[in-house]
């Protein structure tokens, strides 16, 4: 059964039969109606203590404030999304209303975080609107599949969200819309405003990415494990998908994107989700995968792993090559430089080791010429880097000047990309090339003394790579 599912619809002894196209709800006979509302334990109402994240939020909040004086802000969390028919995805929070509430993975849909301008515009009057959980004696508590507390489990009070939050709190019947609101992703200034707000993160975030990265360390170190059943397995990349949400759901929220699982030629198409492949030996296996952890924060890691645990000589040459270029471009993260430096700094490294292996028409120089060159992207057309936090490719809407040409400092997050893709039908590639698709990802945090890798403690070189293969083969 879904928990979407409505079976039921008679709330009362008049209501007792089923509506019009209703063809699997049944009625709710006397006997039931006379007695569900009785016979239950008093709930207690417990005072939580204030989350860890309460000066972080109230912060956040004060900043979003500060830009809008006299306006009236309204970021709803959002609702449920149909997967089909009856039966929606689980539900997860707007990344800016997360961020602002702190609520993270207990955030419920339909919820509004509204900023009221006080009188004579010092500031703001901050109100989070929620569907109070309704008393055991309405018909919403037995009748209501999607929010009925017999159905769902205990829905949160508001006094106990306001103790937890360190917000004010309101039933979401008291929450109307105003002439002159400005909403979350309706109104281009304040999404831009919450989305820039959180390039640079604070500690409380980095702690929280720290913590995603760790999480996601011991997804993939299991992956190496359990390579043996992954190759017996015909839809291995399946494998490598299950193994990894088991330990995203076990330590976290689950995954914070759809996870990578590219074996063989599939290693070459970037955005690989099918994962309906085998895993066999001999091929490389490209996995791009980060948990989400109950604060909603991601990590987001690739690495590129020989399924027989060896790499070959052309495997290594190209896996090492996509190394130096994510090298170069850490070197090249540094406080007080463009973003855009660390993809420049790649791409060097890519242009130059596919010139000098005969693969451009055109020298290196000339294949990096702004507005003549990119021959070499034909074999990495993606960027080499995105902010990352509590979305993937966090702070979207920021504007470009802020993002792609802003300035790195201490506080930001963001990945280091590089890859070299050759697909099996690529023409312009000699045909050992063909098929082998090898990417590096890791997350970096600048600080003021430079840029620290979250994920190094993931076997990155070829050589620690088939350590880590062999050490696990070895323990079997």
């Amino acid at each position: 059964m879904s928990t979407s599912e409505s079976d039921t619809i008679a709330t009362t002894d008049t209501d007792v039969t089923p509506v019009e196209n209703a063809n699997r709800k049944q009625p709710f006979p006397r006997g039931f109606l006379d007695t569900i509302s009785t016979g239950w334990a008093e709930r207690p109402e417990l005072t939580p203590s204030p989350r860890p994240q309460v000066p972080y939020t109230a912060a956040r909040r004060a900043v979003v404030s500060a830009a809008f004086p006299g306006q009236r802000l309204v970021l709803p969390a959002g609702t449920y999304k149909q997967r089909s028919n009856d039966t929606d995805y689980p539900f997860r929070a707007h990344s800016a209303f997360a961020h602002l509430t702190g609520w993270a993975s207990d955030s419920v849909p339909d919820s509004v975080l509204v900023f009221d301008p006080r009188e004579g515009g010092a500031g703001h009057d901050v109100t989070l609107y929620l569907r109070e959980r309704a008393d055991r004696t309405t018909a919403e508590f037995y009748s209501d599949a999607t929010i009925g507390e017999f159905w769902i489990g205990p829905r949160p009070a508001l006094a106990g969200v306001a103790g937890e939050l360190g917000l004010t709190t309101a039933p979401i019947e008291d929450f109307a819309a105003e002439d002159g609101d400005l909403v979350l992703d309706e109104d281009p200034e304040l999404t831009r405003v919450v989305s820039e707000l959180r390039l640079v993160k604070d500690d409380y975030e980095i702690a929280q990415l720290r913590l995603a990265v760790e999480v996601t360390a011991r997804g993939f170190d299991d992956i190496v494990a359990d390579l043996p059943r992954i190759i017996e397995t015909p839809r291995g990349e399946r494998a490598v998908e299950g193994i990894f949400h088991h330990r995203a759901r076990i330590e976290g929220n689950g995954e914070g994107y759809d996870t990578i699982a590219a074996s063989g030629p599939h290693a070459c198409y970037l955005h690989w989700t099918r994962n309906d492949g085998a895993v066999l030996p001999g091929d490389l296996i490209l996995i791009d995968a980060g948990a989400e952890v109950d604060s909603l924060y991601t990590a987001d890691i690739t690495r590129t792993i020989p399924v027989s645990g060896t790499f070959s000589p052309v495997q290594r040459m190209i896996y090492e090559t996509v190394r130096e270029a994510a090298d170069a471009a850490f070197a090249a993260a540094r406080p007080g430089v463009k973003f855009r430096t660390i993809h420049e700094a790649a791409m060097r490294v890519i242009a130059e080791r596919v010139a000098e292996w005969g693969l451009l028409p055109v020298t290196a120089d000339e294949a990096l010429d702004a507005d003549n060159g990119g021959q070499h992207r034909r074999y990495m057309v993606h960027g080499t880097s995105h902010h990352l936090g509590l979305d993937v490719h966090d702070c979207a809407q920021a504007r470009r000047e802020m993002y792609y040409d802003g300035i790195l400092e201490a506080g930001m997050v963001f990945t280091i990309e590089p890859g070299l893709y050759f697909q099996i039908d690529d023409l312009t590639v000699p045909e050992e090339f063909r098929g082998i698709g090898v990417r590096i990802e890791d997350d970096i945090l600048m600080t003021a003394d430079g840029p620290v890798n979250l994920s190094a403690g993931i076997p990155r070189t070829a050589d620690e790579v088939e350590a880590w293969v062999a050490g696990h083969n070895a323990t079997r």
